[in-house]
């Protein structure tokens, strides 16, 4: 008696549904998990034939399954176990796990249904697959996406390697052009330089006044162009890659104080170089044509912005870490809506008017100075005067 209702107990109490049919297939006894699961009361469904609780095509092909078992011993669900359907009160269908043992027991055949509900599993089988097969399609979306990308970009790499091509080949006729533009221009600009030099000679016994201004005016003149095409040939150069930094020892006081002789000779009148130097040291370890390009550029312009009667201030410095270089002017300076663009190429500031000049000078004194690894700054208010300041560390 204790064993019975221990294994009723057992039964009333399992989690799976447990149904049991006799050998024509009416149900005996159905636990109250399997009443959930089908939404039946014991009473609804005891003594009736087990295909109740299943949907077609299984219901109309029971009989024939437990028949057919029978008689030939044949498992095609009992003792095998599969996934089937079943069919609840209100219609619905769900998948379960069919476990179907037959028990032995005296005088008569029994069978007993384990029913595992499978919705949940299904359910997130389902959604699992259509996670798939969002992710294929996501997959499938994002390979398209980036063969497009990959098209694109080849097709870009070919535009870019084309106007690679084409730039180069501009550069190369700019190059070209350039070069051959300085020496046909400066064959005949050296022939009027000489020829003006050959007037003034030969006018000096007239004494005419007007003969010397306006062979200062083609002198003049051809010394503005001159400087023109020198620049041009200068930021080419750079465009280039032609310009290295070479670096040799050399006095910077000697070079300064010749610089200066010659600069003092294209001054306006009465404009003053000042040339000083700071400190016992005056050999360095730079490049002296990168230094003298620098110099005679910015003096250059403290010229020719400065007006007649003024002081040009050109100071230089070494140190055991640096060689610096100022040059300061009482010009027209510059305008501080200006200063952000001062050293970009063919850039003038507003308050230049026709005063002569490429906008390439300060370009290329920038660019000089990093070859060597330095910096320039420089502090300007109008009509105060412009300080340029390089610095070159020395290593």
């Amino acid at each position: 008696m204790e064993s019975a209702a221990l294994l009723k107990a057992i039964i009333e109490n399992a989690i799976d549904g447990i149904i049991t049919i006799d050998g024509r297939g009416h149900i005996e006894s159905i636990n109250p998990a399997a009443c959930k699961l089908f939404q039946y009361n014991p009473e609804d469904v005891i003594g009736k034939n087990v295909s109740v609780l299943m949907p077609s095509p299984d219901r109309e092909q029971h009989d024939g399954y437990l028949e057919r078992f029978q008689r030939t011993r044949e498992p095609h669900i009992i003792g095998i176990g599969r996934e089937v359907k079943g069919l609840r009160k209100d219609g619905s269908v769900f998948p379960f796990r069919l476990g179907v043992s037959e028990v032995p027991f005296p005088g008569r055949k029994i069978y007993t249904g384990f029913i595992h509900d499978l919705s949940r599993e299904k359910e997130a089988e389902e959604q699992l697959k259509e996670y798939a097969a969002h992710l294929e399609e996501l997959v499938e979306n994002r390979t398209e996406n980036l063969k497009n990308a990959i098209s694109e970009l080849q097709l870009a790499k070919e535009e870019v390697s084309s106007s690679l091509e084409k730039e180069k080949e501009l550069g190369q006729l700019k190059s070209r052009f350039v070069s051959m533009a300085s020496h046909e221009f400066r064959t005949p600009l050296s022939a009027i330089q000489l020829s003006s030099s050959l007037i003034e000679k030969y006018a000096q016994p007239f004494d005419n006044a007007n003969i010397s201004k306006h062979v200062a005016k083609i002198k003049n003149s051809v010394g503005n162009l001159t400087n023109i095409l020198n620049d041009f040939l200068s930021l080419e150069k750079l465009e280039a890659g032609k310009v290295e930094a070479t670096n040799q020892d050399f006095d910077l006081v000697k070079m300064s104080e010749e610089m200066t002789e010659e600069l003092q000779l294209v001054a306006k009148q009465n404009q003053n170089i000042i040339y000083q130097h700071t400190g016992t040291l005056s050999m360095v370890n730079l490049d002296p044509n990168l230094i003298k390009n620098c110099v005679i550029n910015l003096i250059g312009n403290a010229i020719k912005y400065s007006g007649e009667n003024t002081f040009i201030e050109f100071n230089t410095e070494v140190t055991d870490k640096a060689c610096v270089i100022t040059i300061r002017d009482n010009g027209i300076g510059i305008p501080e809506a200006d200063q952000k663009h001062l050293f970009e190429a063919f850039f003038r500031a507003h308050n230049t008017g026709n005063i002569p000049g490429t906008g390439l000078g300060l370009n290329i004194v920038s660019r000089y100075t990093r070859l060597m690894n330095g910096e320039i700054a420089f502090k300007s208010d109008v009509n105060q005067g412009t300080l340029f300041k390089i610095t070159i560390p020395l290593l």
